[in-house]
């Protein structure tokens, strides 16, 4: 599904991403984790082609991005910050993109389960953090493409939405989609994925399911496993 070969990103004189080496299977559920400034939103940005990298190679779906602006057709991307133009209603800005990707009623449900109608005539620059993050998911999950790529989802939604996300993403992974998720929620993480991609440094630390990286690091729980990688590799 997402294949990534020695990839290397510099930012002037910071080296982001070196020499990192992934590849993802097609269906299930997977999180890249990783502290602030490891190259996780640079390896997001890197697959989407909003950053080109320096140096290595990135398939999706079996071809090569390079010089490829079709395969972003087949990815939905939920931004972790939705820069949407403020003076825009919602249902404004859900035409719009229908208009630009593709006609469907999808977008008609995920209003009824994130109860967003006395929302629909209301300018995106009034709303609050948490409705704005429940358009964000609307615009995602609206249409059917095989990878989903989820940056930090949780933001600022309440119990109730955070249960219906939730929900909305496992029917995404038994349709046998592929979903990539950038969390700091390490309780969420650990209720949703399959397996997970830890980054340090700009390269792969570790990749596999969180029985197997308690296992690693000889920690009894999740969290404490994460802290233990961390508090070894700043000894």
């Amino acid at each position: 599904m997402v294949s990534i070969h020695n990839l290397h990103k510099k930012f002037g004189k910071n080296q982001v991403l070196s020499g990192l080496n992934l590849s993802i299977k097609e269906g299930g559920i997977f999180a890249v984790l990783g502290p602030n400034g490891s190259g996780k939103t640079t390896l997001i940005k890197s697959i989407l082609g909003m950053v080109i990298p320096n140096k290595g190679e990135i398939s999706v779906l079996g071809k090569s991005i390079k010089d490829n602006s079709e395969y972003r057709h087949q990815i939905d991307y939920l931004p972790q910050i939705a820069n949407f133009p403020s003076n825009l209603r919602v249902e404004e800005l859900i035409k719009m993109i229908k208009d630009l990707r593709g006609q469907t009623n999808e977008d008609l449900r995920l209003i009824e389960l994130f109860k967003l109608q006395p929302f629909l005539d209301k300018k995106l620059g009034n709303l609050s953090g948490g409705t704005k993050q429940k358009v964000n998911i609307v615009l995602t999950f609206m249409f059917d493409s095989p990878l989903i790529i989820l940056d930090e989802p949780t933001s600022g939604l309440d119990p109730i939405s955070l249960l219906r996300l939730k929900d909305l993403i496992q029917a995404e992974k038994n349709k046998g989609k592929t979903i990539l998720i950038t969390s700091h929620i390490m309780s969420f993480v650990e209720e949703i994925s399959d397996e997970i991609v830890f980054i340090l440094e700009g390269q792969i630390y570790f990749k596999g399911t969180i029985s197997e990286l308690k296992s690693k690091t000889s920690q009894p729980d999740f969290e404490h496993a994460i802290a233990s990688i961390l508090t070894e590799n700043h000894a």
